[in-house]
C-alpha cells in the first residue's frame, strides 16, 4: 500500500503536524509520502491512494486544479476524501445545498457572475455589516468585512472580481469577535474533537497567520449533533470533514465545512492523529 499525502509547493514536505501522518502510518506498514499536487514529474499510478493535505494554494490556481483532478478522477485512482466531494467542497455555493437539506446558515446572499454589481439593493435593510468573499477561495482570500452603509464603495471595489467570480455576501455577526467561531473535527463521519477559534482584538479574520488565538474545547452533545447533522448529509465516506460554525443562541450557523484540506489541530487534541490514522486505516481496507 503506497499513499500520497496531497501538499503544495509552498510546503514540499507539510506542515509539521502533517508530517507526523508518515511515521504513524508506517507503524501499520503503510508507505506514504508528500507530493506536491501539481508536479508534473509525479507518476500517479504509482499510488494506490492520494490523500489531501496541505493542497492550500488551489483557490490561486482555480483552471489548473480542477484540470488536475479530473485527470485524478480518470486514471482511477481513489483519494480520501473523494473526488466528487473535492469537486463540491471548492466551491462555496455548497452552502446553498446545505440550507436546503436543512442546515442552519449564516445568512448569505449567493452572487452569480454579473457585470453589474449592486450590493444597495441585494443586501437585507436590518443587515448592518457584511463580509464579502469569493465563492472559490480559502483563508480569508479576498475577503472583506464592510459597513451596509458603504455599500457602494465595495460595489467598485469588487466589480472587476464580479466579471470572473461568484461572490458570497453573508451577514456579518458580531459574536465573531467575542465568541469566535468553533471548528468540529470528525473522522471517517464521527466526532474527533473541536477547536475554538478567535480573532485578535480588531480583527474578524480567525485563522492563525492573522494571530487568531486556538483552543480545544469541549461542546455540548447538542452542538455536536448539530455539526454532526452537517457531515451526515454527504453520502460518500469522507476520512475528514470540519465544521466551521458560530454558537448563537444555542444554534450553530454554519460558516463553512472544509472537506478539502482542513487543518485538523493534532496538536490541540491529545491522539487525534492516531484517531485520523485508524479510520485511514479502516477506510483503506
Amino acid at each position: 500500500m503506497k499513499i500520497a499525502l496531497l501538499t503544495c509547493e509552498k510546503l514540499p514536505d507539510l506542515n509539521p503536524e502533517d508530517q507526523k501522518i508518515i511515521p504513524a502510518l508506517a507503524q501499520h506498514n503503510i508507505e506514504s509520502s508528500a507530493v506536491i499536487w501539481n508536479d508534473k514529474n509525479i507518476n500517479w499510478t504509482d499510488y494506490d491512494y492520494l490523500i489531501f493535505r496541505n493542497t492550500w494554494d488551489y483557490f490561486e490556481k482555480e483552471t489548473e486544479f480542477k484540470l488536475w483532478l479530473d485527470h485524478i478522477e480518470k486514471l482511477g485512482i481513489k483519494t480520501l476524501n473523494p473526488i466528487e466531494v473535492i469537486k463540491l467542497n471548492i466551491h462555496k455555493f455548497y452552502l446553498r445545498k446545505m440550507e436546503q437539506q436543512g442546515i442552519t446558515i449564516l445568512p448569505t446572499l449567493f452572487i452569480d457572475k454579473t457585470n453589474h454589481l449592486d450590493l444597495v439593493k441585494r443586501i437585507p435593510s436590518h443587515w448592518k455589516k457584511a463580509v464579502i468573499k469569493p465563492a472559490f477561495s480559502a483563508g480569508s482570500y479576498l475577503t472583506e468585512v464592510f459597513e451596509v452603509a458603504n455599500s457602494t464603495k465595495i460595489n467598485q471595489q469588487y466589480a472587476a472580481i464580479a466579471l470572473e467570480k461568484e461572490l458570497l455576501v453573508q451577514e456579518f455577526m458580531p459574536q465573531i469577535q467575542t465568541l469566535g467561531e468553533t471548528s468540529f473535527i470528525f473522522f471517517n463521519k464521527k466526532f474527533s474533537h473541536a477547536v475554538n477559534k478567535k480573532p485578535v482584538d480588531g480583527d474578524f479574520r480567525v485563522q492563525s497567520l492573522f494571530g487568531g488565538i486556538y483552543t480545544l474545547v469541549h461542546p455540548s452533545q447538542d452542538m455536536i449533533q448539530k455539526a454532526q447533522k452537517v457531515v451526515d448529509t454527504f453520502k460518500e465516506d469522507l476520512l475528514y470533514a470540519r465544521v466551521d460554525g458560530i454558537l448563537i443562541d444555542q444554534e450553530l450557523y454554519l460558516m463553512e465545512v472544509e472537506c478539502i484540506e482542513p487543518d485538523l489541530y493534532f496538536n490541540l487534541s491529545e491522539n487525534s492523529l492516531d484517531r485520523f490514522v485508524a479510520s485511514i486505516v479502516k477506510l483503506i481496507a
